[in-house]
């Protein structure tokens, strides 16, 4: 059984940080790209770091980029995201993504809440 379980989120003010984790289990992590997700309410979901497997290379949009950093730790199954300098716009579920191809799994999301 696929599971992706977010974890980290929570209640912080403008300027701080947070680090969320995504533990997984029931597949090859180590084969499929790892992605974060978030979507705020009334928008749609976007993409806001990806890892690749073997270089791990790592792609952010701009509106992150800078703060924002994924990792990944395959001995343990695990993605992470730091996220820094955290602003009222970074308000969202952020959910994490296994890609491989046509094969695609999602965690429950985990709520971030950035405000003063």
């Amino acid at each position: 059984q696929v599971k992706l379980v977010e974890s980290g989120g929570g209640l912080v003010r403008p300027g701080e940080s947070l680090t969320l984790s995504c533990k997984t289990s029931g597949f090859n992590f180590s084969r499929y790209a790892m992605r974060w997700y978030r979507q705020a309410p009334g928008k749609e979901r976007e993409l806001v770091a990806h890892i690749t497997t073997v270089d791990t290379y790592t792609h952010y949009p701009e509106s992150v980029k800078g703060r924002f950093t994924i990792s990944r730790d395959n001995s343990k199954n695990t993605v992470y995201l730091l996220m820094n300098s955290l602003k009222p716009e970074d308000t969202a579920v952020y959910f994490c993504n296994a890609w491989l191809f046509d094969q695609e799994y999602w965690g429950q999301g985990t709520q971030v809440t950035v405000t003063a």
